[in-house]
């Protein structure tokens, strides 16, 4: 296990977690902002400045998952872009985009698979994302 983290590319490693920051930070705003406020019941205020949370928080959370697959695909000797796609695709849907639905069905989202549909379609092209920069600068 140590051996493999010493393998990794921590400049992938951050590359990777500094773009699916970034594709989340549109996703949720730009792209999205208006239908994620409508799933989770509010009101849609694009000017409202966030909180340092809600930048930092996402950002450490994509850090640390964005490591987990370095690991896994050093581990799994995953080299080649279509490799990276399928890793990217079981990581994305199996564990992501799962966990988000299974978090939203709850009574505190009032529209838990449209928030679904919005937050999971994100994780999921964000894995695709990191496994392939991960993949490519290895």
């Amino acid at each position: 296990m140590f051996n493999l983290i010493t393998e990794i590319n921590w400049i992938a490693v951050i590359l990777a977690a500094l773009t699916s920051s970034i594709l989340g930070g549109l996703w949720f705003t730009v792209f999205f902002g208006r239908l994620y406020a409508e799933a989770l019941g509010k009101e849609y205020t694009p000017k409202e400045k966030p909180a340092p949370i809600f930048i930092v928080g996402p950002f450490v959370c994509g850090f640390v998952s964005t490591v987990a697959s370095a690991i896994l695909i050093y581990a799994l000797k995953i080299e080649s872009v279509s490799n990276a796609l399928i890793f990217g695709s079981i990581v994305g849907i199996g564990y992501l985009a799962s966990t988000t639905v299974n978090t939203a069905i709850n009574p505190n989202i009032p529209r838990p698979l449209f928030y679904g549909l919005i937050s999971g379609s994100y994780f999921f092209l964000s894995s695709l994302i990191v496994a392939v920069i991960i993949c490519l600068i290895r």
